[in-house]
């Protein structure tokens, strides 16, 4: 006995179409995969450059307390060792942030609507961090820290 699988016009369209929007899908991923670029590039004068701002997070607790939390972003970044580093911080969040990276000497302020540039050429690898001085700890909704990975 011969059996026969029967197979509406319809069920074939909707797999034909599901199959060629997954491919294109994995064509797009694969394409933004080979595009993605380092966070910051650096110009042809050989000084690396990242834009840095503030940021704040507001919500209500359980209770209707209102928090909030400051931070960097983004909050990390990564530079070469011995390379002039140039950091652009734009003030968008809070009023003014006084701060200092620690290990490298460097303190400044960013203030609200104002970019503050901070330019500086890290000689020792390692970890640095770039802390408000005024969100210093959870009391002054903080930590407000970054931190500079020189490699």
């Amino acid at each position: 006995m011969t059996k026969f699988l029967v197979v509406k016009k319809r069920n074939l369209q909707i797999a034909g179409a599901f199959l060629v929007v997954t491919l294109l899908a994995a064509v797009l991923w694969r394409v933004h995969l080979t595009r993605v670029e380092p966070a910051a590039a650096a110009p042809s004068d050989g000084v690396q450059v990242f834009t840095l701002v503030t940021g704040e997070f507001e919500t209500t607790d359980r209770n209707g307390k209102m928090l909030e939390a400051y931070r960097w972003d983004p909050g990390s970044i990564y530079v070469k060792k011995g390379v002039p580093v140039e950091l652009r911080i734009i003030g968008i969040s809070g009023d003014t942030h006084p701060f200092v990276i620690e290990g490298l000497g460097l303190k400044g302020e960013v203030k609200k609507g104002e970019t503050t540039v901070v330019r500086f050429t890290p000689e020792q690898a390692g970890t640095y961090e770039i802390k408000c001085l005024t969100h210093a700890d959870m009391r002054s909704d903080g930590p407000m820290v970054g931190y500079i990975f020189v490699q």
